[in-house]
């Protein structure tokens, strides 16, 4: 039986479905978390803390554990965990991306400087210091362009991400995106990322890569235009409606991307902006969909997204697996204000849809809750599947319209 270390932050969506691939597929489990409570009570003995914010010496826990219990993978469910599981899978020479590509899907900055090195279609960009002055601003928005995007370099799911449309507007914004990444625990001495805003289209691609080859399993198109001045996701529907000439771009994007960062085996989530014909790399993570939006994945013979990902990590032969040929889709539910989490009705009433199959609420009643761009987290997930996408789409908007979502100050 493979034994696989399952590296799972203590926020994330991911640990059940990825526990479930595991038992569907005989693998034995070893959880590493960042705090034992909650998963090492489930996992037993088998859990292991980990400190994330330190990969070095995670990977040095997970080396010492494995001479102890040894392992045939180690997969990380999330970003926080990619570059430990590179760091320690390279030490004990299991499938893995080289620590230093793992380490640039976590860094902006130094993702869009590889990408521009190997010359991958991408935003103008700039770096932001911390104390820039009115004529630095002015500068930066001149040299990236206008309408142009603020976001900190390291943190994910939108969060601290908003539009600037002048040099007046990057300086409120700046500020603003600053103050959001410090309350995430972001250094505030460090740059935020400036990049010229692009316009169109906008579509997710999820793939697997083995020994440097990319394996497209789906794409995703988001219909909600995402202009900003936030940019809070809500609809993914698969397969895309885009038509061969842009399919064929975004995955050549996808793959030069992927070349350009180094990264060599395991799973890819790339997002993408069509427009003038060309297919612009926006953000590339060495993970899979965030959320529980993988759940809007089935592949053939029933497997899950998860289990291919594990299978491949483990050396488990599944066979030549594609997507189920129905269209199927994700809603995430938003947050429309900050403020005490008091219920969401209307899911009875959504479950009722034509074509919705699952609704699922993730934040509890009472808890504190934040929108996107303060926040990153989404109150649940509406699932759908019908024939066509658009019909996807079209029960995916009206579960919408019947959810009722209540918050107090």
């Amino acid at each position: 039986m493979s034994r696989v270390l399952l590296l799972l932050p203590s926020a994330t969506y991911k640990a059940k479905d990825f526990l479930h691939a595991a038992r569907a597929l005989g693998i034995d489990v070893v959880v590493g978390c960042d705090e034992t409570p909650a998963l090492g009570e489930l996992m037993g003995t088998r859990a292991l803390r980990l400190p994330f914010d330190d990969p070095d010496a995670a990977a040095e826990a997970i080396v010492l554990h494995d001479s102890a219990t040894p392992l045939d993978a180690i997969v990380a469910v999330d970003d926080q965990g990619v570059v430990a599981a590179a760091a320690a899978s390279e030490r004990l020479g299991l499938r893995h991306n080289p620590p230093g590509a793992a380490a640039a899907t976590r860094d902006k900055l130094v993702m869009r400087a590889l990408l521009a090195k190997e010359e991958v279609s991408q935003p103008a960009f700039a770096t932001l210091p911390d104390g820039a002055t009115t004529e630095d601003l002015a500068a930066i928005a001149d040299a990236v362009g206008l309408p142009c995007v603020v976001k900190p370099t390291t943190l994910s799911a939108s969060q601290g991400v908003l539009r600037a449309d002048s040099p007046e507007a990057l300086a409120d914004v700046a500020r603003r995106v600053r103050r959001i990444a410090t309350s995430a625990g972001v250094d505030p001495r460090s740059f935020l990322l400036v990049e010229r805003f692009i316009p169109g289209d906008e579509v997710a691609v999820e793939g697997l890569l083995r020994d440097g080859d990319l394996e497209v399993l789906a794409i995703f198109d988001k219909p909600d235009p995402l202009e900003g001045p936030a940019f809070e996701e809500t609809i993914y529907v698969t397969p895309t409606r885009l038509d061969d000439e842009d399919s064929r771009a975004v995955v050549d994007a996808t793959r030069k991307a992927a070349e350009a960062l180094g990264l060599r085996e395991g799973p890819v989530h790339a997002e993408l902006r069509i427009h003038r014909g060309r297919a612009w790399v926006i953000e590339v993570a060495a993970r899979t969909i965030g959320g529980l939006c993988s759940r809007a994945l089935t592949f053939s013979t029933g497997r899950s997204l998860e289990e291919l990902v594990l299978a491949h990590a483990a050396g488990i032969a599944l066979g030549p697996v594609e997507r189920e040929e129905r269209a199927s889709g994700v809603l995430m539910i938003p947050i429309p204000r900050a403020g005490r989490l008091v219920a969401v009705d209307g899911i009875a009433e959504a479950l009722h849809v034509q074509g919705v199959i699952d609704v699922q609420v993730t934040i509890a009643p009472g808890r504190e809750v934040l929108p996107v761009p303060e926040g990153n987290r989404y109150l649940g997930f509406v699932f759908a599947r019908a024939q066509r996408a658009d019909q996807v789409e079209a029960s995916l908007r009206t579960a919408r319209s019947l959810i009722q979502v209540h918050i107090e100050d």
